[in-house]
């Protein structure tokens, strides 16, 4: 993940997911409204994505909730596939 506007890269372990949004963990502290980019693969399909953010609320020394911004049709849809394919998974 990169902060927009900002150097270097933060990684991160992405626990919960949305074709909307995820939350990161990081003990990075973003204001809410930050934008970042993140780029990520998915664990069951390996498709990687690539989008911008918008940090929506941060947990000081958790993590932060962000909902993704122009995310492209083929990289919420692979999101998708990929939380169903899970959710099959666990049933």
């Amino acid at each position: 993940m990169t902060y927009e506007g900002k150097g270097g890269s933060i990684p991160i372990h992405p626990p919960d997911i949305s074709s909307n949004g995820m939350f990161v963990n990081t003990s990075t502290h973003f204001p809410e409204g930050a934008v970042v980019i993140l780029r990520f693969r998915l664990t069951r399909s390996n498709v990687e994505v690539q989008t911008r953010a918008e940090v929506r609320y941060c947990l000081p020394g958790i993590g932060i909730g962000v909902e993704f911004i122009g995310i492209g049709p083929e990289a919420k849809r692979a999101i998708e596939e990929d939380l169903e394919s899970a959710s099959r998974f666990r049933t």
